[in-house]
């Protein structure tokens, strides 16, 4: 797996430069994000790690993901995103988080569509939660790279525009 060099290289002297850390929970990419930030350079300097939190009960115990939306959604919403993102903030007590939830292979609960929710925490706010919809014959692990390198993008962009106004 590889990442564009100068996504990282920039997402980390950004962080670098404003003193801040970031936190990540994923579900749909699996640790991705997770590989992409320790590929950063300096990375033991912002990162303060992640989890794949893959399964109902594991969102449930250790991000606060309420158990009945879960259910009702297949833990695949923007709420979700949402409260994943915040809760993962607050247990590694990063500035950023970023999480992730959605599907990479169609299924019955997914309509037969490939589809992700991800969002982005600030100082305990959400800042942006966008869902990515991909063609229902993506691969698997290309979806997962996709959904990785687009939020890493949107990610750059968001520190980008935070940077600007300080």
């Amino acid at each position: 797996m590889e990442f564009q060099k100068n996504l990282l290289e920039y997402i980390s002297q950004s962080l670098l430069t404003a003193g801040e850390t970031i936190s990540v929970a994923e579900s749909v990419t699996s640790g991705c994000l997770q590989l992409a930030f320790s590929q950063m350079p300096n990375a033991s300097l912002f990162f303060k790690g992640g989890m794949t939190t893959y399964t109902l009960p594991q969102k449930v115990e250790l991000l606060q993901v309420d158990r009945e939306e879960a259910q009702d959604c297949d833990c695949v919403s923007e709420n979700v995103a949402k409260t994943m993102a915040l809760n993962v903030a607050k247990l590694f007590n990063s500035d950023w988080s970023i999480a992730t939830t959605g599907y990479c292979t169609p299924i019955r609960k997914s309509l037969y569509k490939i589809f992700a929710y991800f969002s982005f925490s600030y100082k305990g706010e959400i800042i942006l939660t966008k869902k990515l919809e991909l063609h229902p014959k993506t691969q698997a692990l290309n979806a997962q790279m996709y959904y990785t390198e687009f939020i890493l993008g949107c990610f750059k962009s968001e520190i980008n525009q935070l940077l600007i106004l300080k």
